[in-house]
């Protein structure tokens, strides 16, 4: 019942006879979430169609998907969408597989026109990736989390802790696949989420996995406010160069963001900003010697002239 609740808010927002989708792994979560997705939507007459991705990265990943699309068949779905994705290595399994993943989510979205694609994250999804940006370091918006709504994507399970999905399979009598990746202790989210929280939780007490979580939600409130304010400096001061006076007079936390989404906005791919990035951009307003320009992923090209940072990007 509680997962059904969780949905209930964005199925409200839903027509009779407007798609949403819902990816499936066919793990505990996914499976939980998508037999409360039957129960929702069927009696507000919305098509549910669930999305099952085979990443092709194991032997019999094929005929995996295709035991999972018949599991989701036989819960009464109508129309169950199996794709095959080819995964370009790029920055790790984990990171290239998802990239190919959100690839075709996006695909099959504007193929069937879907209001929200529904994912089955939980509470203890959110910690662990807490506890990732923890170990790398990160800054408020990777501690911040995953959101509960990002665009046509969904969470709406963050609020849960993993037990709940887990008695709601047994209670429905579900038959669920385990990715193998899940358990497998090379992957440094598996080793998070079998050796350190475990650790955590006897160590400090039980509800960590729901303090990480709040402490996300928290985070996450934080960095909005914050690239708020940067994005509406960038609004004030459109044209591409920065004036480096206006910079200086920023706190240091919204200068970086600034100076971040200015690169972004200039051609630097997504994502691809790191702390050793700005270092450099930031010395450029707050540490002026003379020094030359400095080179961005993208191309982009990052120089001080006459009281004005210009952002360009080469051919």
């Amino acid at each position: 019942m509680e997962i059904r609740r969780s949905l209930r808010p964005w199925l409200d927002q839903v027509s009779a006879g407007e798609k949403v989708l819902i990816g499936v792994s066919g793990g505990i979560d996914s499976m939980a979430l998508a037999y409360a997705l039957f129960q929702e939507s069927g009696p507000r007459a919305v098509v549910a169609i669930p999305v099952v991705i085979d990443h092709g990265l194991q032997e019999g990943s094929a005929d995996i998907a295709q035991a999972v699309g018949s599991r989701l068949a036989s819960m009464g779905f109508p129309q169950v969408e199996i794709r095959r994705v080819e995964v370009e290595m790029a920055d790790g399994l984990e990171g290239s597989a998802r990239r190919a993943r959100y690839e075709r989510f996006h695909a099959l979205i504007d193929h069937h026109g879907a209001r929200y694609l529904f994912l089955g994250h939980t509470e203890d999804d959110q910690a662990e990736t807490v506890l990732l940006g923890l170990a790398r370091g990160s800054g408020t918006r990777s501690l911040s989390g995953m959101a509960k709504e990002i665009g046509p994507f969904i969470r709406p399970m963050l609020d849960l802790p993993r037990a709940i999905t887990a008695a709601a399979v047994v209670e429905a009598g579900l038959v669920v696949w385990e990715d193998p990746h899940n358990s497998n202790q090379r992957f440094t989210r598996s080793r998070v989420r079998h050796r350190v929280l475990p650790v955590l939780e006897a160590e400090l007490g039980p509800g960590i996995s729901s303090a990480l979580a709040r402490t996300a939600k928290i985070l996450r409130e934080d960095a909005d406010a914050l690239d708020l304010l940067a994005n509406q400096f960038l609004e004030r001061n459109k044209g591409g160069d920065l004036d480096v006076a206006q910079l200086m007079t920023l706190p240091k936390a919204i200068r970086a963001r600034v100076l971040r989404l200015a690169i972004y906005q200039a051609g630097a791919p997504a994502g691809s900003l790191t702390a050793d990035h700005l270092a450099p951009i930031e010395a450029l307003v707050t540490g002026w010697k003379g020094q030359g320009p400095s080179s961005l992923p993208g191309g982009v090209k990052v120089e001080r002239l006459s009281g004005r940072l210009s952002l360009s990007r080469g051919d």
